[in-house]
């Protein structure tokens, strides 16, 4: 179990704008109490009619938009978002650019999506905007998500192969603990020097999208039946909500205050 001697580092910090799409590294991460990381799961695509409401948000099944877990083939495609742009490309490519802020530039990444995976479509792709104060998490408690890197190391070795900490596209990559501890964290609050506190809410359970090799798009691995057939269960990582805001960067140490 975490003590209160126990420290966690942050080794990287990641932002994924658009979901189902490639991360965003971040050099700093200003948090604020009760939000969400700035600029994450800003955006989804809906995969054929989803009934999302902008006007009265709640949080829907990821299955209803594009996501690795089935649609494998977004991992191929490398994006970044600045200031309500977008920019897709492939194979080193350009594909398209859109303002998702606008309605043409919002036709113009959904013309792409068309043309990119037709088989995969259930219906017209529609890029939706999360409203104020809502996100397109996997989780409806999703706020931050940890991911321990020991654990990483710990499942490339359940299943034999290398294993990218990308696959669990999280916002923070923590070191300094031993393999699946994160677990234990649930209740606990981390705090930084400069009293940033994140109070660990869940444990994150894992689905066939850490399958995806996010280099490479190959459907490569099988960890969430190598977690269930080791551990007894799928989990790996945790959320957290945050509780006392500031900035945190790469680098910076976490304190575990237990619950």
């Amino acid at each position: 179990m975490a003590t209160d001697t126990a420290r966690l580092r942050i080794d990287a910090l990641h932002r994924y704008p658009v979901k189902g799409l490639s991360p965003e590294p971040l050099a700093a991460v200003a948090l604020t109490p009760g939000a969400y990381v700035p600029g994450d799961r800003l955006y989804a695509v809906e995969n054929g009619p989803s009934g999302f409401d902008p006007l009265a948000p709640v949080h829907q099944p990821k299955v209803k938009y594009l996501m690795l877990m089935r649609n494998e083939a977004l991992a191929r495609l490398r994006t970044r978002y600045d200031a309500g742009i977008l920019t897709i490309r492939e194979g080193g490519r350009e594909v398209v650019r859109g303002d998702l802020c606008q309605p043409e530039g919002r036709l113009a990444v959904e013309a792409f999506l068309r043309r990119f995976m037709p088989g995969e479509l259930r219906g017209p792709p529609k890029v939706l905007a999360a409203p104020e104060g809502h996100r397109f998490t996997d989780s409806r408690r999703g706020f931050v998500s940890l991911i321990n890197l020991a654990s990483v190391a710990a499942v490339a070795d359940m299943v034999g192969a290398p294993v990218d900490p990308l696959r669990f596209r999280a916002n923070l990559h923590v070191d300094g603990l031993a393999p699946f501890a994160e677990l234990d964290l649930v209740g606990s609050t981390l705090v930084s020097e400069a009293g940033v506190r994140l109070t660990v809410t869940q444990r994150t359970q894992r689905c066939a999208a850490t399958n995806v090799d996010p280099a490479t798009g190959a459907r490569d691995l099988a960890i969430p039946a190598a977690l269930q057939r080791h551990l007894g269960h799928p989990d790996c990582g945790v959320y957290a909500e945050v509780s006392d805001g500031g900035t945190l960067r790469p680098g910076e140490v976490l304190r575990v205050m237990p619950a």
